[in-house]
Order: structure tokens, then sequence, then C-alpha cells
């Protein structure tokens, strides 16, 4: 369902189901009271405001700074991207997460903490007042307790990711029980595996299809549950968070339920990797489960837009004219180089680095050693100088990051509207249009199974089929073209399919991983696939040590095995606990 459809229906639940000062408080602060919120109606406005959380809870209230598309917690704190704007100390907070230096007084990370469980208390009062009543009583009611139930795993799943260590709890729990609730009373893989399990529980409940577009039904269920599984699958010591074990029979159900999902003959892939940020596209095949955005729809501002990129879209002289947050790192940069076979080069960070912005005099500037081969993703989701951007043909792009001294050169591409598309929005937020955020796409389910015969060993043939076809459809998409010249590529591309021969499973997993990077970039998940796979301390070093030399804020910067691939449990939430909580490892105890 576009939220355009039900918006003055989440506008008043929203108000009566946001969380107040005190932690999960849910007061009504607004018309509606308790009579009309306990009825039948009042259950289909909690969960209209429930949906409404997967944008985040009062997004326009600062959101920006606590993204519900987790870029500053899953790409900007791995080797991907740099935090951008106006500096290190621009918002500071999310620097300090870059370089990892976090402490549990980090007010964005409270604020992140807060703002998931306002977001999962939405869909516990929804599912209260849904339990009161009988099948008979309120349409569609099993659906919507399913519905519920998966919001509700989605926003404890995040929590795990991040925090590790967080207190679980259902609707049945009242408000004045919630302090009394320690963070450690389930470990990780009993976390993952108490989400899983109400995935699947929701899966049987809900049907095949709904009515509006982006409502929940059986089949997001089941892929949500296969990615939980996949993370369940890596078992990690409590203590050193090292992959100790990889559970096979896991990742057979992952596979089952990819399989379960593909059968149905509903997704697919796009014939252009960049239609995925084509408004016209948003729903299509290769969309499995999004946050619905809309414009125009009687809401405050330029409408339910994605406020989580509030201060993402390009600065400088950007014809976004934007705060130029969130930029790709060189090492990105550098990973979508390729060889003579047209396949990636896995050391890529022993060469030089590709594509660096020289100055000729002050007006004029040009790229040096550009001329390697490339995989044709790197300008489909980054704005390199020079190279033109989407369909906009004004300019090419040029010095639009805000601070080019510190950050470099480049912008993400990806996520935007082309500037001069009618779909974007004119003025503040800069750059905003209703175009969704995909939470699970079609190439995330091909990558999961992929992943899963891989590590199990038992179908590598078929694991290099479903990346070759995932490489044949960048292949297929009509490359950038030189800004001067649109008969000719605006780069030397060349990208080809894994042979059988040498497809071993060590090299089937470098090969499984180097493409969920590149075809996945700035999706807000590649922080979390280091910490599954267990090689965020090897990857994290090498990569601040080899981008010291271009970002010289990396200096002395370092990742700490055992303690930041989760970050720790801020104070507040520790004094709300009255003293229950503890802290997560490598964290000083409270």
């Amino acid at each position: 369902m576009k939220f355009k459809h039900i918006l003055p229906t989440i506008i008043m639940a929203a108000t009566v189901s946001s969380c107040s000062d005190d932690f999960l408080e849910n007061t009504p602060q607004g018309s509606l009271n308790d009579g009309v919120m306990g009825t039948s109606e009042g259950a289909e406005l909690l969960c209209n405001a429930a949906y409404a959380a997967l944008g985040g809870v009062n997004e326009q209230d600062n959101g920006c700074f606590y993204p519900a598309n987790n870029w500053a917690y899953g790409e900007v704190r791995s080797d991907n991207a740099y935090k951008g704007g106006g500096g290190t100390g621009d918002v500071n907070e999310i620097h300090r997460m870059e370089i990892f230096d976090v402490d549990a007084s980090n007010w964005n990370l409270d604020n992140k903490w807060y703002r998931l469980y306002c977001q999962l208390q939405r869909t516990n009062a929804a599912l209260k007042v849904l339990n009161s009543y009988s099948d008979s009583e309120i349409n569609h009611r099993q659906s919507r307790m399913a519905e519920m139930k998966v919001l509700r795993a989605h926003f404890f799943f995040d929590l795990v990711r991040l925090f590790k260590k967080v207190p679980y709890f259902d609707e049945n729990v009242e408000t004045p029980d919630y302090v009394s609730i320690p963070n450690d009373k389930y470990s990780r893989d009993e976390l993952l595996g108490m989400i899983a399990n109400e995935l699947l529980e929701a899966a049987n409940m809900l049907p095949e299809t709904q009515p509006e577009v982006g409502r929940i039904h059986k089949y997001v269920a089941l892929a949500y549950a296969a990615k939980v599984k996949l993370y369940q699958a890596y078992k990690q010591d409590e203590t050193t968070h090292k992959v100790v074990s990889v559970d096979k029979t896991l990742l057979g159900e992952v596979v089952s339920l990819v399989d379960q999902v593909l059968a149905t003959g509903r997704y697919g892939l796009l014939s252009d990797f960049q239609g995925l940020d084509i408004i016209a596209n948003e729903n299509g095949k290769e969309s499995v489960f999004a946050v619905q955005y809309s414009m125009n729809d009687g809401s405050p501002s330029a409408g339910r837009i994605n406020w989580s990129q509030l201060l993402n879209s390009p600065g400088g002289n950007s014809p976004y004219h934007g705060d130029g947050f969130f930029l790709p790192s060189q090492d990105l940069i550098n990973a979508y180089q390729t060889d003579e076979n047209g396949l990636p080069v896995f050391n890529y960070q022993s060469l030089p680095d590709f594509s660096v912005v020289k100055f000729i005099d002050d007006n004029t500037q040009i790229l040096s050693n550009a001329d390697h081969t490339v995989d044709p993703r790197l300008d489909f989701v980054i704005g390199r100088p020079g190279i033109t951007w989407k369909t906009y043909t004004d300019t090419p792009c040029r010095s639009w990051v805000r601070d080019r001294e510190t950050y470099g050169h480049n912008c993400v591409k990806r996520f935007w509207v082309s500037p001069e598309s009618g779909d974007m929005y004119q003025g503040w937020p800069w750059g905003a249009s209703s175009l969704n955020w995909q939470i699970i796409r079609t190439v995330d389910l091909l990558l999961w199974k992929a992943e899963a015969l891989i590590e199990t060993g038992d179908d590598l043939g078929t694991a290099r089929d479903i990346i070759n076809k995932i490489r044949r459809r960048a292949a297929g998409s009509p490359c950038v073209k030189d800004f001067n010249d649109n008969t000719k590529p605006a780069a030397n591309y060349l990208i080809k399919e894994y042979p059988a021969t040498g497809w071993t499973q060590d090299y089937a997993r470098q090969a499984l991983r180097t493409e969920t990077r590149l075809e996945k970039a700035f999706e807000g998940e590649r922080f979390f696939d280091l910490v599954r796979w267990g090689i965020a301390d090897k990857v994290m070093n090498s990569y601040l040590e080899t981008e010291c030399d271009n970002r010289i804020y990396y200096s002395g910067a370092k990742f700490t095995e055992g303690k930041d691939e989760y970050y720790p449990i801020p104070v507040p939430q520790y004094n709300f606990s009255g003293g229950r909580y503890t802290q997560n490892p490598g964290y000083p105890a409270f």
C-alpha cells in the first residue's frame, strides 16, 4: 500500500502510539482516545501506524541522524563509505562510529536504540487490540496480526545486528514491566531463532497476495525468515564474536525458503540495474519488501519521503544542493576493477588507486589512472567527476562534494532520481522523491541461496550459475556513456561470467562475498555481512591501513575484534533498566 492512501489515518494513529520520553510508554497525545484505539477501527489505525514506522518514528524530527535504512551503521562503519558532509565535526557522533571511537555515551546510538523500540512498540500496540477481538469482529484479523509480527521481527532483527544484547518481549508484557526485562536473558543465537520462528508463524497466517501494494504477505515473511536463518547459521562465540561454526542444517532451510519464494514466479531481476532507481519500477518484480514512500500526499513538506536520506543528496555545485553526507570510499571504487577475463581483482588493494582526480588548474580537472577495465556497476552506483550522472545533460558530476579535501570527489549515485526528473521535489528536503527503499529485493534471495550452497558445499555449480546470472544482468545493462560523446562508453567496462574451471569452495566463497559487495553497495548491509562472515577484523583493519593515505582522519583508527562487531549498550538505557542491563564484550562494564 502506497502510504498516500492511508496517510490521514497514519498521522492520527502515530500520534497516539508514539513513544514518550519514558522509553516505551504508549500515552495518547492526540485527539483519538482509548475508546477509539480499543475499537476495531482503532486496530486498523494502529496497524497503519506500525507500517509508517518502517521509515522511522518521527523521521522529520532529526530522523536523518538515526537512519532507518542503516547507511550510517551498515555502510559508513564498513569499507564502503565515508560519513561525508562538512567535515569530521559535522555530526561527529557518526564520524566516531566510522573510526571505531565509540563508547556507551554516544547519543546517536541511544537514539537509534530508542527509536527501534518505539517502532516495534507500535506493532505491540496493534497486536494488543487485535488480540482482544475475534476474527468475525475485525476484517482480515489473522492477516493483520501476522503483518505486525513480521514488522516486529524486522525491528528486533535490526536491534540484534546492532546491539546483540537486547531485551526481547511481545505484546503480552505490560508497559510497567519493561524495566524488569534483562538484556542478556537470551543469546544472539536464541534471539535470531525466536525472530525466525515468529516470521515462519506469520507466514502460516498470511495470504499469498494482498490487495494493497506494499502490504506484507506470505512470501515476504518467508523471504525474511531466510535472511534471519542465514545469520543464525553463522554461530558466534558470545564473548569474542568469532564465528566458531556454520550450521549446515540452517543453511539448507535458507535454500528451501528461498526456493519457495522464487517458485511463485512473481520475482526476478530487472533487465537494467539502473532501473532500481526509477520510480516506475519500485514495486516491480525485483521488489520483495520495501518501505513505501510518497509525495503530495497531504502530509507536511514534501510528503512521506525517505527522511533517512535527508542529509545525503549530493552537495557542492550539484543540482541537488544537498548536504553531501554518505560518500563512496576509494577502496570500494578500487574493488570494481576487473582483470583481463572480466572477473574481479581480488587483490585490488595491491593496485594503485583507480580514477583519481588531478587538477590541471583551478578550473580543469582530469581522472588519472582511469583506463583499467572495470565492472560497469561502478558508474551505476558511484558518481565520479566528469562522468555522466544518470540522465542529467547540463553537466557531468563534478565538484559535487562539500568537503573535497577531507572526503575526495565522489558521490553515491544510488537512491536518487535524476535531478531534471519531474519525480524530484524542488527545494528542501533536497533531492527528495517518492522512491521506495528496498528492504529485500530479488537479488538478495539469489545471493542468500548461493551463499548457503557454497557454505554447505552441496551444489557449487548452482551457486556459480546464480552469481553468473547476476553478473549477466550487470553486463546487459546499458552502460554509462561518455558525457561529451554518447556513442562511447564512459570507461573501459568489462565484466564476464565465472568459468567452471577452478570453481572450488574457497574460490566460490570469495566470489560470492565480492559479488554481494559490488551488487549491493550502499544498501545498508555491508558491515553486517562482514560480521556474519566473521571477517570484520581482517577486512576493516586492512581497509583502515590502506585508506590512511587518502583519508587522514583514519590515522590511528583500529577495529578491535571482540568489541567492534557490536555497539555498546547506551548509558541511558542502562539507567532506564535500573542497572539490570549488562554491557557488550570489549566495552567497560557499567
